[in-house]
């Protein structure tokens, strides 16, 4: 459906607040007015950050983020949704309580920092792989992530095709 003068395009994003403002939910506003679509937000948790690394973090409990999700659901409509750093299983948890409700859903398994270390927990990494990818339009892993979510080497070629195939598994791209 093209943009239309009547009615603007709404999208939600599921994430992080960054107070560098470099991601997070401040990169997918900037992303969404840039292509010109209304976004909306449910924040799962406010971090200290900047170039340097994260100082600090504070997640959201689940009922704030399901009221936020509700909120936007009940009244806004979007038309699709992103999720970020979902940051534990109160996300996780909200996501699955509306999941029947939400638009298709564009997975970006925030799991691994950029020294491709593992930040989220196992318990909501396993989370996140049986809640979340099954319900996925679409997941869009960097190589160290894809590594994380399938427990395989991704350095090449063959080794990206083996992990898409089983994020695939997972029923990620069915809905």
């Amino acid at each position: 459906m093209p943009l239309s003068r009547d009615r603007i395009r709404v999208v939600l994003t599921i994430a992080g607040s960054d107070s560098g403002g470099g991601a997070g939910l401040q990169a997918d506003l900037k992303t969404f007015l840039s292509h010109r679509v209304h976004g909306t937000v449910a924040v799962t948790c406010v971090t200290a950050q900047n170039t340097l690394g994260v100082q600090a973090i504070e997640r959201m409990p689940t009922a704030l983020i399901e009221a936020q999700l509700v909120a936007v659901l009940d009244d806004l409509a979007p038309e699709a949704a992103k999720t970020g750093f979902l940051a534990g299983t109160a996300a996780i948890e909200a996501i699955a309580a509306v999941a029947d409700r939400l638009p298709p859903l564009i997975v970006d398994p925030v799991c691994v920092d950029k020294h491709n270390r593992q930040i989220l927990s196992d318990e909501t990494l396993a989370a996140l792989q049986a809640i979340v990818l099954p319900r996925a339009t679409l997941v869009t892993p960097n190589l160290a992530e894809a590594a994380v979510l399938t427990g395989r080497e991704v350095r090449d070629r063959a080794g990206m095709e083996a992990a898409a195939a089983a994020l695939l598994e997972t029923g990620a791209g069915r809905c």
